[in-house]
């Protein structure tokens, strides 16, 4: 069974624990990158992570989009929404179905 996994400042992932979601506060881009090379050898089938991370890691996170799993979705922090994870929910969205999103995920 997948496991899932949420990466990010502490203050912004620490309510994801109380839904069953391992939490692994991390800020530091080489630390964050260890970590995350870790999760993906380990079962993890989606890992949450926050944008302000993701923007450090994003050649890393290209070359985990080319492997099915684990599924490496940017949520926004408590430093703010930069709008990448809702523009990578977009691109997943025009790869499994083919066409643009309906207005409804638009307007956030």
């Amino acid at each position: 069974m997948y496991r899932a996994a949420v990466l990010g400042d502490y203050d912004s992932i620490c309510g994801f624990a109380a839904a069953g979601i391992r939490v692994f506060p991390v800020e530091e881009e080489q630390a964050a990158s260890a970590l995350l090379e870790q999760l993906c050898r380990e079962e993890y089938g989606v890992i949450f992570m926050t944008e302000a991370l993701g923007a450090k890691l994003s050649g890393q996170l290209e070359e985990l989009r080319k492997r099915m799993l684990p599924a490496v979705v940017l949520i926004p922090g408590l430093s703010g929404n930069t709008g990448q994870g809702m523009e990578g929910l977009r691109q997943l969205w025009r790869q499994a179905v083919g066409a643009e999103p309906a207005d409804e995920m638009e307007k956030g």
